[in-house]
């Protein structure tokens, strides 16, 4: 992954600098000539300003004259008569008197124009950029002048031009593979970091975790929602094994006393039965059935997170209190609702019912004859709701507050045979599931307080 990323940033950055480099080059080749052309054809104007009187007097001129300017500038001046016969050449090595009339540049400036370019010189073997202008005055032309520049020093500088263009290039090429392999390896680190840790608790490592301070911050994103996968997987695993050892743990006395009562009225007199051993028989059957009950509840609840929805909190616990307050009165228990006002909360539908309906039971079961039981609704902040149940029981202390919500735990002073050591763990449960918590406090005056802190409906 490195080596993808390393080599598709060099590419980036080499389409960049051919897009930059390129024209850039081509411009400076360009004007190096248009510049070379123009001063080429400064000078071919004032040479034919120095000669002008020697060719219409018919004198031919001196090349003196142009010594220190060919000297001084490496070019190469011949200047024609009006028949295009050579008349002055600063290159000794060719005579004076050489027909030139043929050469185009020449032919076009005996005929009162201007002409530059770049010719082959097979002569001298090699390209050579020239600029011919006419000697004129009175409208009658007198003559040419053509001066020769070697292409080959233009050329030179074009080529060192695109040599540092190159070596630009490859700077900034090195620099950037040298960044890149940095910059990729402080992305895929964490990367390859992480994969690791996917692979190991894939193993089944569910106590490893990754980093989530190193690396883009998507990567500790990335990295973060797979701790929090992992942290709810672990937790769903230790939940899964703790329902099976608590519930093989708890069925076994039911199923064994529902056994030995069966085998007890196996073992009777043929056509009798015993009212007492089918009544602790249906008993049992009951018992089973709770427990199974309540571990099922549960087993959804932490199954996984089902949609949130706008929940009416005071209208739920206007109904909940209204359905229990028959079985309150039945146990001498007065049972009050007190809401402050519409309150709504984010909750899944049918959750709140159900955590009251195990708060509710349990407070009314712990007060005793004459006591009250109060739910209480009110907006805590303006980001939670809370739902509080308090009791006259006799409450917990400190070690029974620390085992309330564990399954299958029952409070000292709970009535053998009732209940099955569920509804706090579902309760808490199903509140967790709604995005919310339950927690249990001592009551000033004694007694017990639930709270169910819900978010509030935004």
């Amino acid at each position: 992954m490195t080596r993808r990323l390393v080599l598709s940033y060099l590419a980036i950055v080499a389409v960049v600098l051919a897009v930059l480099e390129i024209p850039l080059g081509i411009n400076y080749a360009r004007g190096e000539r248009d510049t070379l052309v123009t001063n080429l054809e400064r000078d071919a104007v004032v040479v034919a300003g120095l000669v002008e009187d020697q060719l219409q007097g018919g004198v031919r001129p001196v090349e003196a004259d142009l010594d220190a300017y060919v000297e001084r500038t490496g070019i190469r001046v011949v200047v024609t008569d009006a028949d295009g016969i050579s008349v002055l050449d600063t290159d000794g090595a060719f005579a004076v008197g050489r027909d030139y009339s043929t050469r185009p540049e020449t032919a076009t400036a005996l005929a009162g124009g201007r002409s530059s370019g770049t010719r082959r010189s097979d002569t001298l073997g090699q390209d050579l950029v020239y600029v011919a202008v006419p000697v004129a005055s009175g409208g009658a032309v007198h003559g040419s002048v053509r001066i020769t520049y070697p292409g080959v020093e233009v050329d030179a500088r074009v080529a060192r031009n695109w040599f540092l263009l190159a070596g630009v290039a490859l700077g900034v090429l090195a620099t950037t593979a040298v960044v890149g392999v940095m910059l990729a390896r402080w992305v895929t680190a964490p990367t390859r970091e992480l994969g690791g840790v996917v692979a190991e608790v894939a193993a089944g490592r569910l106590d490893r975790r990754a980093r989530d301070d190193d690396g883009p911050p998507e990567i500790r994103d990335l990295a973060r929602r797979f701790n929090d996968m992992a942290d709810r997987l672990e937790e769903l695993i230790q939940s899964q094994r703790a329902f099976v050892a608590d519930a093989s743990h708890q069925l076994r006395s039911p199923l064994t006393a529902l056994r030995l009562e069966l085998e007890n009225l196996a073992d009777g007199p043929s056509g009798t039965a015993d009212p007492a051993g089918l009544d602790r028989a249906v008993d049992e059957t009951r018992r089973l059935s709770r427990i199974l009950d309540g571990l099922l509840v549960l087993a959804r609840a932490e199954g996984g997170r089902p949609g949130l929805a706008t929940v009416d909190v005071a209208g739920v616990v206007a109904d909940r209190v209204s359905a229990w307050a028959p079985v309150a009165r039945d146990h001498g228990v007065d049972l009050v609702g007190v809401a402050t006002g519409p309150v709504r909360a984010m909750a899944v539908e049918g959750y709140l019912d159900q955590v009251l309906d195990n708060l509710v039971d349990n407070a009314i079961e712990a007060t005793p004859v004459g006591g009250e039981v109060h739910v209480r609704v009110h907006q805590r902040d303006s980001a939670h709701v809370e739902v509080s149940v308090s009791d006259d029981g006799p409450g917990m202390d400190d070690r029974e507050l620390t085992y309330a919500f564990d399954r299958f735990w029952r409070a000292s002073t709970a009535r053998p045979g009732r209940g099955s050591g569920l509804g706090l763990s579902i309760a808490r449960q199903l509140a967790r599931a709604s995005d919310g918590d339950l927690v249990l406090e001592r009551a000033p005056g004694g007694g017990l307080i639930a709270r169910v802190v819900l978010r509030t409906a935004g």
